[in-house]
């Protein structure tokens, strides 16, 4: 049995259409059955939902009179139902996309914590000229840290673990939650028949209080997992790379906001600092490095350029050198171009933007194969050389 979980706060119509959704999935049998519990995150007009859905999925609502952010969920996780073996974190502007989620869940690998979904921002078209293309991804996430819209997690691991920390509020509390997951011995494992759709939506979407919080938020997860050795890298890149974004977006107040958050609190963070191999399957480096090697394997690198770079960006040019490939800044002039980011969906928007180039082209992480290519707006080029190994 699997036990949704959405939180929602002052946005009805986004999570009717949510619950919709979920109702067209049918009766969830193939799973042992599924309910729906949702958390009311102190919405000003209370969250009011029929008892079950067509489908006949029962429907739960739980009040909380004050916002507690992503710690909603754990309301709703200490409320499911003690057969359900999963939960499965939707927020209210997020749905699952087809029946691909209970195939995944039903085939979990042994040692998977925690099963994450692709993420789009939009569903395909089904008429006119873009019939079948798939809409961008969401950026966020690593090779081992979900992104919290669309994710599985096994029932007993999160609680186990205690759930998200309400102090992060929103943003980041799925790193917090996937490191504590790496460091109990369990993996993080996508699978991509499992997807989801993110709607998105710009209600209570302040972005000047979400630059405060990411910088904030960011901070604290170095400051709780890096190795010593790595902290104060880790804290500047953190700093610089969400100034460039802030700088943007026309955020920097919030920028300031969330460094200024940190006086008084970074060294407060509770340290478990991970191994070095723990540390770089988290941040993603094991992954490029592992996918780099086998792809040179088969035939050296050669020249390789760095396109696309977006999310830890820097380990994907040194897993480039460690692999042996040797790196150039003019992509015309590269043998292998290698998409820059160790997030998985801009992983793959960088591989379509990317295909069809006369030079190999290929993504840092070996995991995006294991359910295969199939991408219908990539494959559309009968020229595609593009690799994403299996």
């Amino acid at each position: 049995m699997i036990s949704y979980v959405i939180p929602t706060r002052d946005r009805h119509e986004q999570l009717a259409i949510t619950l919709d959704r979920i109702a067209a999935l049918g009766d969830h049998a193939t799973v042992g059955g599924a309910e729906v519990i949702v958390v009311d995150d102190g919405s000003r007009r209370p969250v009011r939902a029929a008892a079950r859905l067509e489908s006949g999925v029962a429907v739960r609502v739980l009040r909380l009179e004050v916002s507690v952010g992503a710690a909603a969920r754990n309301a709703g996780a200490a409320a499911a139902d003690q057969r359900s073996e999963w939960l499965v974190m939707l927020d209210d502007d997020s749905h699952p996309l087809g029946q691909g989620l209970l195939r995944a869940i039903g085939e979990a690998p042994h040692g998977a914590g925690a099963i994450a979904a692709e993420v789009f921002l939009g569903e395909p078209a089904v008429s006119g000229p873009g019939a079948g293309r798939w809409s961008p991804h969401e950026a966020g996430g690593l090779p081992e840290v979900f992104v919290g819209c669309g994710v599985a997690i096994r029932r007993e691991v999160f609680q186990g673990l205690g759930g998200y920390d309400a102090r992060f509020h929103y943003y980041v509390e799925e790193y917090d939650l996937a490191a504590r997951m790496l460091l109990g011995g369990w993996r993080v494992h996508t699978d991509r028949r499992f997807r989801v759709v993110h709607r998105k939506v710009r209600t209570n979407r302040d972005f000047s209080r979400i630059v405060a919080r990411l910088v904030r938020n960011n901070a604290w997860v170095m400051a709780r997992y890096a190795p010593r050795w790595e902290l104060a890298g880790w804290l500047a890149h953190t700093l610089a790379r969400y100034g460039v974004i802030a700088a943007r977006e026309r955020a920097l107040r919030g920028y300031a906001r969330g460094v200024l958050g940190l006086v008084g609190t970074l060294w407060a963070q509770p340290r478990r600092a991970m191994p070095r191999h723990l540390w770089e399957r988290f941040t993603g480096l094991a992954h490029a490095r592992d996918a780099l090697l086998a792809h040179a394997a088969r035939a050296p690198l050669g020249r390789v350029a760095v396109v696309g770079r977006g999310k830890n960006a820097g380990l994907v040019a040194r897993a480039v050198r460690q692999a042996g490939g040797r790196l150039v800044s003019d992509p015309s002039r590269a043998d292998t171009v290698v998409i820059g980011t160790l997030s998985p969906g801009p992983m793959l928007d960088g591989l379509r933007a990317h295909a069809g180039r006369a030079s190999r082209v290929i993504v840092p992480w070996l995991g995006l194969g294991e359910q295969g290519w199939d991408d219908q707006a990539a494959a559309q080029s009968a020229g595609e050389r593009a690799v994403v190994a299996a």
